[in-house]
């Protein structure tokens, strides 16, 4: 099979606008409350016409939902809340009809405890599935073989009587860790991977990639120092020096690679957190036989969007030979929205068109979480509503998911929405109405409309898709970089404070500026402004 090309020559996801659907909230179907695959079938459309280029559907597989489908009880199964294989053979031929790639997540760190691969190896300590699962015996004192801790509090250890031993989980108890250091569990997760390219995925988000090998000596982690940060839960002690991070992972990379490699230009990103993310990923990019693409938490946990914060994450990913290619995200399903985090609420309109256009203007894919192109806020969900385990066990100290996950708004005056004809499994934003689909659709100066053209200009302008970056400014609230391919230059100049400034630079650009934002121009910063200028050559 041939690599799929842009009209650069370069492979289709290179630059690409990547559209996060979390299906539990798009849209809902077949009024159960809850979103599901043919419900996006249905609004495909909105994402094509807003200039997207791929989609990424977060978990939709077979699962008990203890964590909302990052339990999964069959890799290769839909689960039934959100309809079966044939609803998703018709979402991805009618993603293509639109122009549309598909992506998907893949799991790999763990499975549901209902998997029938757990149900095996917990049953005895012999047979072909035994060692598919992390096991281990306990201390001499029957306590936890190391003093590892998952991430949603509590020991990363659970006691099995059947087997008599402990097995590992780094999220909740009923995620059994994967013994990915077995190849027969690697077979059988390529075996997954090769199901889903069959039938016509065009790339796979690796969730929590990093976590996927452990230290097989179970050696105790050390203590985190203290950055004066609070610290909700156990897991926040710790430097994760040997509960994750193995380096095998990489070579478990290159089996994905190559077998991607063989259905052409399948796009593989790595979401990689934790101290030492920005090394991790580098290493699961690095030339051309390991993954296309990784992203980090640099902007999803920031409180605050800085120059210094932008000019520091992306400096550290140079226009080099065998350097990986970032992708970045300023949004997604686990952090909260980012104008309840950058801004003050009176200042949200501004702000979030200029965070648009600086997201269309960084080098690298960029990741838009759905509801983004509205500006939604973080939504305040109370207790008795909650669904999100970690948000649950750690109330009131750990922010919840579910406040990013609600459901998206297309009719303002429509029963739910438009989202459903029923009572939906999380509650609309009370603000969210007013943002709907429909009410922005009809305004021309909606941050919808302003979003379809940001994604245009970065469609249209071969430096801002492929380019390099060059930080020019980058003092307590100006930003300036350049945008560079060999037939263009693009300044861009940003504003990232409520506060008018001078002009970032000793004169005005020579220049066309191709957007304006906020009353910015070529020589002028307002409030949150905004330029994009092409240079003249």
């Amino acid at each position: 099979m041939t690599l799929a090309t842009t009209s650069t020559g370069q492979p289709w996801w290179k630059g690409a606008v990547i559209y996060q659907i979390y299906p539990r909230s798009f849209q809902d179907s077949n009024h159960d409350g809850i979103g599901d695959l043919n419900g996006i079938t249905e609004r495909l459309e909105h994402i094509a016409r807003l200039g997207a280029d791929a989609i990424w559907i977060s978990p939709f597989f077979t699962s008990p939902m203890r964590d909302f489908g990052y339990d999964i009880a069959d890799y290769c199964d839909v689960d039934p809340i959100f309809g079966t294989l044939a609803d998703f053979d018709a979402l991805v031929a009618r993603a293509h009809e639109l122009g549309l790639k598909v992506t998907i997540d893949q799991v790999y760190a763990h499975t549901s405890d209902l998997h029938d691969w757990f149900r095996d190896s917990r049953a005895r300590r012999t047979g072909d599935k035994a060692d598919w699962y992390v096991w281990a015996d306990p201390k001499a004192d029957g306590t936890p073989p190391s003093n590892w801790q998952s991430v949603f509090g509590g020991p990363a250890w659970t006691w099995d009587a059947r087997r008599g031993q402990y097995y590992m989980h780094q999220f909740l108890s009923s995620q059994p860790q994967l013994n990915v250091h077995n190849g027969a569990v690697q077979d059988a997760l390529l075996g997954a991977m090769r199901f889903w390219l069959d039938r016509g995925v065009d790339g796979f988000r690796l969730d929590a990639l990093n976590h996927s090998m452990h230290d097989p000596l179970l050696r105790d982690n050390p203590p985190a120092p203290d950055t004066g940060k609070p610290r909700t839960r156990p897991f926040d002690f710790q430097t994760k020096t040997y509960s994750q991070s193995h380096p095998g992972v990489v070579d478990f990379i290159k089996r994905i690679r190559t077998l991607c490699d063989e259905y052409g230009a399948i796009f593989t990103v790595a979401e990689v957190g934790g101290d030492l993310s920005e090394r991790e990923m580098k290493a699961y990019t690095e030339g051309e036989a390991h993954l296309n693409s990784a992203y980090g938490f640099n902007f999803l946990y920031a409180d605050k969007l800085t120059p210094k914060l932008v000019a520091d994450t992306v400096a550290r990913w140079p226009d080099e030979p065998g350097m990986g290619w970032p992708s970045w995200a300023f949004e997604n399903h686990d952090a909260p929205r980012a104008l309840s985090r950058w801004c003050a609420p009176e200042d949200r309109d501004a702000f979030a068109r200029m965070k648009m256009a600086l997201l269309v203007a960084l080098r690298g894919n960029a990741i838009l979480y759905q509801g983004e192109e509205l500006g939604l806020t973080q939504v305040d969900i109370p207790f008795e509503r909650l669904q999100d385990p970690e948000a649950i066990a750690n109330w009131p100290l750990t922010l919840s998911r579910d406040g990013a996950r609600t459901p998206l708004p297309w009719a303002a005056d429509a029963t739910q929405a438009g989202f459903s004809t029923v009572d939906p499994w999380l509650p609309h934003g009370e603000d969210h109405l007013a943002l709907a689909v429909d009410a922005q659709e009809a305004d021309p100066a909606s941050l919808l409309n302003h979003s379809r053209a940001m994604l245009a200009l970065r469609r249209e302008n071969p430096a801002l898709r492929l380019g390099s970056l060059e930080i020019i400014v980058a003092d307590e609230a100006r930003l300036v970089f350049r945008r560079r391919v060999a037939e263009q230059s693009m300044l861009c100049v940003f504003n990232l404070s409520g506060e008018a400034l001078e002009w970032p630079l000793d004169k005005a650009v020579m220049g066309m500026a191709n957007v304006c934002i906020n009353g910015a121009d070529n020589g002028s910063l307002p409030p949150y402004g905004a330029v994009l200028i092409e240079e003249s050559n």
